[in-house]
């Protein structure tokens, strides 16, 4: 009699066991961004991040992450996370255009060498309170760049300034629109995911991207010409989460959020930059396309006048505007000297 009792009690533990509810997380946060689900953008660092904060709340947090702009657009999606849309992002600074002006001081020629020093130095910005005060309305998390920015062309490969007359090539930000209107190209300003289609179409020449940006959006199988300048722009990131959610934390769960932000994910979100840089332009060597390399970068007599000019300008429209730009332009430049 004693086995049957068992075999109905284990079966009826088991089925219980069936029956009962999974339970559900305290808090569910949604992480918003605009790269496609297959780049490493959102496999290796919002999809890792999502996991870490998960797995170190004991699954109280749950992340869903919105990849391909699902619930903003790029130029919506700060202003997501300020209104609660998202209550996390990542995203670009400068698609949000005029909000963060001493943030995108980063992005002027010769300050980043690649993803790791620019997101050393803009970390370090903030962490100093030099830009801090633009991010008052949300919670940033950590700040980082990509690696540097290049020319790359359906046609006409550019060897100098001259070359850029009459072509319409996508800008990013503001900033890179005007070091483009000083080398006399036609800036067209659109959020990188709209790149593909827009060259496609013919309605640009050209695209300002990364390496990394050329693989990501498919944009190598458009544009058979390339241009590297060292150091002509870089792009400024962030993530960042809405205030009053991580208020409505209790303070345990705060520190898991506080111990998945700052420097340590900055240089993680920095090292998936850099290995796409690379394999971003092994693709364009795979696929037979020119490349060509300007002599000294910005520093080439040709190239110089022109990107310091466009510099000056846009730290003395800061400075008009009462802006310390120089100040953290000087400090950008101390921090490019020290970061490794």
């Amino acid at each position: 009699m004693k086995k049957p009792m068992l075999k109905a009690a284990l079966a009826l533990t088991v089925a219980m066991m069936i029956q009962a509810p999974v339970q559900a997380a305290d808090f569910t946060l949604r992480l918003a961004h605009f790269f496609p689900p297959v780049a490493g953008q959102h496999k290796h660092i919002a999809q890792a991040w999502a996991d870490k904060v998960t797995a170190e709340s004991g699954g109280r947090i749950e992340v869903e992450v919105y990849p391909s702009s699902t619930l903003a657009k790029p130029p919506a999606q700060y202003d997501a996370v300020k209104n609660r849309i998202a209550d996390v992002t990542m995203t670009v600074q400068g698609y949000t255009a005029n909000r963060f002006p001493l943030t995108q001081v980063v992005e002027l020629p010769g300050i980043v060498k690649n993803a790791a020093h620019g997101s050393c130095v803009i970390q370090s910005l903030y962490n100093e309170g030099l830009i801090s005060d633009e991010y008052s309305d949300t919670k940033p998390l950590f700040l980082f760049t990509h690696g540097q920015g290049h020319i790359h062309t359906t046609e006409k490969l550019i060897k100098e300034p001259t070359d850029f007359e009459g072509l319409r090539i996508r800008r990013p930000t503001a900033v890179v629109a005007k070091l483009l209107e000083g080398l006399g190209a036609q800036p067209v300003g659109m959020p990188a995911p709209q790149a593909y289609q827009s060259v496609q179409r013919g309605v640009i020449d050209g695209v300002a991207l990364p390496w990394e940006g050329q693989m990501i959006f498919r944009i190598n199988d458009l544009t058979p010409k390339h241009t590297e300048v060292g150091g002509l722009y870089t792009l400024s990131f962030l993530v960042t989460m809405n205030k009053d959610v991580y208020n409505s934390l209790p303070e345990d769960l705060q520190k898991v959020i506080d111990n998945n932000s700052g420097s340590e994910w900055s240089q993680i979100a920095a090292g998936v930059f850099d290995a796409q840089d690379i394999q971003g332009r092994a693709q364009a060597v795979s696929k037979g396309h020119e490349i060509y390399t300007v002599e000294g970068g910005i520093n080439n007599p040709a190239w110089k006048p022109v990107l310091d000019k466009a510099s000056e300008e846009y730290l003395a429209e800061l400075e008009a505007k009462g802006l310390p730009a120089r100040k953290v332009y000087a400090r950008a430049q101390e921090l490019a000297a020290t970061c490794q």
